[in-house]
């Protein structure tokens, strides 16, 4: 019979969920506050995603007498986001942090590990929940079909492991990173039949809120605006938070090409398949999981301070992973990112080197590389017989 991984801390369950719960939600309101009192240029893009669908408008376009930036989500997120669009904005934008954090919190409840490190996740992760809640972004949501892809997954519902994937591949490419557990699919046929299935509801959707051809186009006009996205990422503080920006930023070569790093990375990411005797522990699995959640961050040159809410789960989760007791170095790991990743975007941490040094080199990517490399590490010399799960 499986077992599941032991929890890393032994307080009383009873007191910490209730705390967890509230640090949960409750940082997330103080985020909503600022946001519907300031309002949300962010939720402004995503509810005219709706009306330009509808109206057969191009997604991509900049419309600066509504909103400042530009969309750059695929056509189906525009019938996502479409009953919120239709509401007051206060109250639509209220309703979309609040699903957004509590369909996470669902997806990390899922997980097949102890309640006490569900709660512990929880922990870890809350401010950087209110830091995606501030912004608004899909983010939160995204970790949540990436963790419900690998839980479907351990589940044999191939179905709805494939939807997931699809769903968030349409709306952000970074489903796409689902496929990751391809090798823990126990029905390979009937899982890539469902992803065909869902790909064809998913291009198809967007059509009876408009026309065939107008989404047609659409895609097309995805495909380049996100090339021209990424251009434009590498010249940005704000964007391309990853470690190709800690390279083009601190060695001073902007004209550094993505592949040149992700190539190399590809290759120790894909390394931890190698043990393949490994695959029947859920403790490896979850070590997967993990560090896919922080590649699909780490090595994004679209990633930004709010995308880090999908690395920090799968940070947490391999802090919990860890057996007891908890190494210094690992604990060592933890702290940095919570201080350096987590916490230096707020006012927390000291201005003066959030400005001069965090921001401009892109150091919040830093402790979540290390991690994943440990991970990767931890991956290559894992035994089963030797970590208690």
């Amino acid at each position: 019979m499986m077992k599941i991984p032991k929890p890393v801390f032994t307080q009383s369950l009873l007191s910490e969920k209730k705390w967890a719960f509230i640090c949960w939600f409750g940082l997330s309101a103080v985020a909503l506050v600022k946001v519907l009192v300031q309002h949300s240029n962010n939720y402004l893009i995503y509810k005219n995603t709706f009306f330009n669908l509808i109206q057969q408008q191009n997604l991509f376009a900049p419309y600066p007498n509504l909103y400042a930036d530009s969309n750059h989500y695929g056509p189906i997120f525009g019938v996502l986001i479409a009953p919120f669009a239709l509401l007051p904005d206060a109250l639509g934008t209220s309703l979309w942090v609040i699903l957004n954090a509590s369909i996470l919190l669902y997806a990390v409840f899922q997980l097949n590990i102890s309640q006490q490190n569900k709660l512990i996740v929880c922990f870890i992760c809350a401010h950087e929940l209110m830091t995606a809640s501030y912004s608004t972004q899909f983010n939160p949501a995204m970790a949540a079909l990436i963790l419900l892809s690998f839980t479907f997954t351990e589940k044999r519902n191939e179905p709805w492991a494939a939807f997931c994937i699809v769903l968030g591949t349409f709306i952000k490419l970074y489903g796409i990173v689902g496929l990751a557990f391809f090798f823990f699919v126990k029905n390979k046929p009937k899982f890539i039949l469902w992803l065909a299935i869902w790909a064809l509801v998913m291009f198809a959707l967007p059509m009876l809120f408009s026309s065939p051809q107008f989404v047609l186009n659409t895609y097309s006009n995805w495909y380049f605006s996100l090339i021209e996205k990424d251009s434009l990422n590498a010249t940005s503080t704000m964007q391309d938070i990853s470690v190709m920006g800690m390279i083009r930023r601190i060695f001073k070569i902007p004209q550094l090409a993505n592949i040149s790093v992700l190539l190399p990375v590809l290759l120790l990411f894909a390394s931890a398949y190698l043990n393949i005797k490994s695959y029947k522990a859920l403790h490896f699995r979850l070590l997967i999981l993990a560090s896919t959640l922080l590649f699909t961050v780490i090595f994004s040159s679209g990633s930004e301070s709010p995308t880090y809410i999908i690395a920090f789960i799968g940070l947490a989760l391999w802090f919990v992973l860890q057996a007891k007791p908890v190494s210094i170095f690992n604990w060592i790991l933890l702290i940095l990112a919570i201080i350096i990743s987590s916490l230096s975007p707020s006012d927390l941490f000291p201005k003066y080197i959030q400005i001069n040094y965090i921001k401009p080199y892109a150091l919040k990517a830093l402790p979540c590389f290390l991690i994943w490399l440990k991970i990767i590490y931890e991956t290559w010399v894992y035994k089963p017989h030797k970590i208690s799960v």
